[in-house]
């Protein structure tokens, strides 16, 4: 859009406002999340209640350093903090980059972003419920009856962030293709075309993200995944089927 053309000097400006009010919302995010600290721990703590070792006792966490269980807790609060932030993150990227698009484009964006979220917290969900339990107590009870385990809780944490966020990374990709097909980077056809690799690249990063090494909790990664490509490609037709009953009706007389 012509008329709305800024010098470098108004997309700096622009920049560093939405960066401002960005940083800004993270932090008043951050700070609720300490207050509630505590319920978000018990949130990232239930899937491992209830595992018990071999000798019948439930698992108890330690932490060894001083500082790791403040630290654990300012890393806790700052993901808190995102997630609390996140909308308003997102709009300001949205406001950002929208007066370069086009109406279309922009139509586009705004559709995807509510979509974008609910597919990050359906991918969330399934790695909370259906993942997590099953490969927490594999590596909790795996080898009680030689050793106690007696796991770090920063080392949980980080487990389970990096679990849950990869889920829901991963529930983004029926989007991200459609979108991509939608503006014409990728076909259909060549989607289809590469579902083997897509299907043998979904094992491999399911062992990469899966903390554990049975093929049953790697399985319950890659799985999804597949059906996710899968859907991904109906996307992507339903996107060009769109296109040619609006090409269409433009030859139509």
């Amino acid at each position: 859009m012509k008329g709305r053309e800024l010098p470098l000097g108004g997309h700096l400006s622009e920049l560093r406002r939405r960066l401002t009010i960005s940083v800004g919302a993270l932090v008043i995010g951050t700070v609720v999340a300490f207050v509630f600290y505590g319920v978000i721990f018990d949130v990232l703590m239930r899937p491992v209640q209830g595992v018990e070792s071999l000798q019948g006792k439930e698992v108890d966490f330690i932490f060894t350093q001083m500082t790791e269980m403040i630290g654990v807790t300012m890393k806790v609060s700052l993901m808190g903090g995102v997630v609390l932030a996140l909308p308003v993150i997102l709009y300001q990227v949205v406001m950002f980059v929208s007066p370069g698009l086009t109406g279309r484009e922009r139509r586009y964006l705004y559709a995807l972003v509510p979509g974008a979220l609910l597919s990050f917290a359906a991918g969330v969900a399934f790695g909370y419920f259906v993942l997590l339990p099953p490969a927490l107590r594999f590596l909790l009870t795996f080898g009680t009856d030689i050793a106690t385990p007696m796991p770090r809780v920063g080392n949980y944490i980080d487990l389970v962030v990096t679990l849950l966020f990869w889920m829901g990374v991963a529930f983004e990709t029926p989007l991200v293709m459609f979108f991509l097909s939608k503006i014409r980077v990728i076909t259909p056809q060549a989607l289809a075309r590469y579902r083997r690799y897509a299907f043998v690249g979904a094992f491999v990063l399911g062992a990469v993200i899966t903390p554990t090494f049975d093929p049953i909790n790697q399985t319950l990664m890659a799985v999804p995944i597949i059906i996710l490509y899968e859907l991904g490609i109906w996307l992507a037709r339903l996107a060009r089927l769109g296109e040619k009953k609006d090409a269409k009706k433009m030859v139509r007389p």
